[in-house]
């Protein structure tokens, strides 16, 4: 995959992160074919010169390598598993990736049903948001066999900086529920530490001065916690996809006997959010639950 113009990419789930990886990947060169359910968000790489498709089956009859970025689940078995699914038109020895973040036992079916049609899958989930998108800066977590990951890397290097093999197919998901726990449980910090600054009379910004260089930053607290005083919700991610990360992660915990308190507090005070009408704004909108704004 060293000439980009000899590989040719399909692409499905032009959403607020996907829109911004396949342009990198039409960028550096590679012919793109794309297909979303809204054509509409397809317009700018349309413009530049990729290739819409009608169904995701499409997309994959024309690619040496299709990636998927889509919300759900149910939307990756869909695209992938449906009558007019990826696999059903995915050329044999083409190179199949899933960067959704959805079920580890998922991505094992879909590595089966690849190895049975002579294609080589990865499940790749990501960490970075819109703004690791829209950077090619994104945390890849991959799961499946060396020589797919290692025939991907090239690929992937053009969408992330940090990019890991984790194991067998399933492992990516898996790192990417660590992930989104550990997320869980330190935004619930960020937006706790406020609020009890706002409660004591403390000048917010001058709060996040002094413990954003301390042990306690990083970028929940330095990036989300400014945007929370600033009152900035808008959606680097979505809560309503949050809401389905950590209820992957409570049932796979389940299924290992697993308790992790916290995560299953988050689910819950997340639930609540989408519950009010609020899953469409961005995870630091959890200091709503707290009140307007810290």
């Amino acid at each position: 995959m060293n000439n980009p113009s000899e590989t040719s990419v399909g692409f499905v789930g032009l959403g607020i992160m996907g829109r911004s990886m396949a342009g990198h990947l039409l960028a550096a060169g590679h012919p793109l074919a794309v297909y979303n359910r809204s054509r509409d968000k397809a317009g700018e790489l349309l413009a530049r010169g990729a290739v819409w498709c009608d169904t995701p089956a499409a997309v994959a009859a024309r690619s040496d390598v299709v990636i998927t970025m889509v919300g759900l689940p149910s939307d990756v078995q869909e695209v992938w598993l449906g009558n007019a699914g990826v696999l059903q038109g995915a050329r044999r020895g083409s190179l199949l990736i899933d960067m959704t973040t959805s079920s580890p036992e998922l991505a094992r079916r879909i590595a089966r049903e690849a190895d049975s049609r002579g294609c080589q899958a990865l499940d790749a989930p990501v960490s970075g948001g819109d703004v690791g998108a829209r950077e090619a800066k994104l945390s890849i977590m991959a799961g499946g066999r060396r020589e797919a990951f290692d025939r991907a890397l090239p690929i992937l290097q053009r969408l992330g900086t940090n990019i890991v093999l984790q194991g067998e197919p399933g492992a990516g998901q898996h790192a990417k529920m660590c992930n989104q726990i550990v997320i869980a449980a330190t935004i619930m910090g960020v937006c706790e530490g406020l609020a009890y600054g706002k409660a004591a009379g403390l000048d917010l910004p001058t709060v996040l001065k002094s413990i954003g260089a301390g042990a306690a930053g990083g970028f929940q607290l330095n990036v989300l916690g400014a945007k929370i005083i600033a009152g900035d919700f808008a959606p680097g991610f979505f809560i309503e996809h949050f809401v389905k990360d950590l209820g992957i992660a409570l049932e796979e915990a389940g299924r290992m006997e697993l308790e992790l308190p916290a995560l299953a507090l988050a689910r819950r005070l997340y639930g609540t959010l989408v519950e009010r009408g609020l899953g469409r704004l961005g995870t630091q909108a959890l200091a709503r639950y707290y009140g307007a704004r810290p």
